[in-house]
C-alpha cells in the first residue's frame, strides 16, 4: 500500500499526493484481467491520500492504519514533503528510511507518528525537502542566530514547477512495486 501524505491546496506540501497520484493501483483488478492481459505477475497495490487533520478531521496515521487493518498489506510506502536544514537540498535530495515518518515535524506541527509500532507492518518513507526554515536559513547565510525566532517558512520561488516534476523522478516507487513488469508498460496505463 502506498500513502501520499500532504496537503494537495499548498503546493509545498502537496508532492505525496502528487507522487500518489503517478502509481499504479492494482488491488481492485480481477486476476483474470490481469492474466488475459499478460500481467499476471502484477502484484496488489493499493494507493490512498488521506489528507491532512485540519482537512479532514482525522490524523493521516490513522486512516493508513485503518486502511491497512482492513486490506492487509506487506508493508506501506508513505512519501511526503520534507523541511530542509540546508537550502542547498531544496528539491535536490530524496530521504529514504524504514523507521517510519512523523509528518508535519520539520514544520514544526508534529502529527502523529506513522511506523510500523504504529500501523502494524513495515513502513517506508521516501521523502524530499520542498521548505526550509527561514530561521535556519538565515543563520546560514550570516552566521547569526535571530533573537526571535518567525516561524516561517521559505520555497523556491518555482516551487510549482519543481513540484510537478518530482513525481516522474520517483517513477521508481512503480517500478519497485512491479518488478516483473515493463515500466513502459505501466507508465501508459498510469
Amino acid at each position: 500500500m502506498a500513502a501520499g501524505l500532504g496537503n494537495t491546496e499548498i503546493t509545498p506540501d502537496a508532492l505525496g499526493p502528487a507522487v500518489a497520484r503517478g502509481i499504479f493501483a492494482t488491488r481492485h483488478i480481477p486476476k483474470e484481467i490481469t492474466k488475459a492481459a499478460g500481467l499476471d505477475l502484477l502484484r496488489q497495490v493499493s494507493v490512498i491520500t488521506p489528507g491532512v487533520l485540519g482537512q479532514t478531521g482525522i490524523e493521516a496515521g490513522e486512516l493508513i492504519k485503518a486502511a491497512a487493518e482492513k486490506i492487509k498489506p506487506a508493508a506501506v510506502i508513505v512519501i511526503d514533503a520534507l523541511a530542509a536544514q540546508s537550502g542547498d537540498r531544496l528539491f535536490k535530495t530524496v530521504q529514504l528510511c524504514d523507521t517510519g515518518i512523523s509528518p508535519g515535524s520539520g514544520v514544526k506541527n508534529n502529527r502523529g507518528e506513522i511506523s510500523e509500532k504504529t500501523v502494524g507492518v513495515p513502513v517506508i518513507a521516501i521523502g524530499v525537502p520542498t521548505v526550509i526554515d527561514a530561521d535556519t536559513l538565515s543563520e546560514r547565510l550570516t552566521g547569526i542566530s535571530p533573537e526571535k525566532k518567525s516561524e516561517m517558512f521559505v520555497t523556491p520561488k518555482d516551487v510549482d514547477m519543481l513540484t510537478q516534476r518530482l513525481p516522474k523522478l520517483l517513477e521508481a516507487i512503480n517500478m519497485f512495486l512491479q518488478p516483473e513488469t515493463d515500466p513502459e508498460i505501466i507508465s501508459a496505463l498510469v
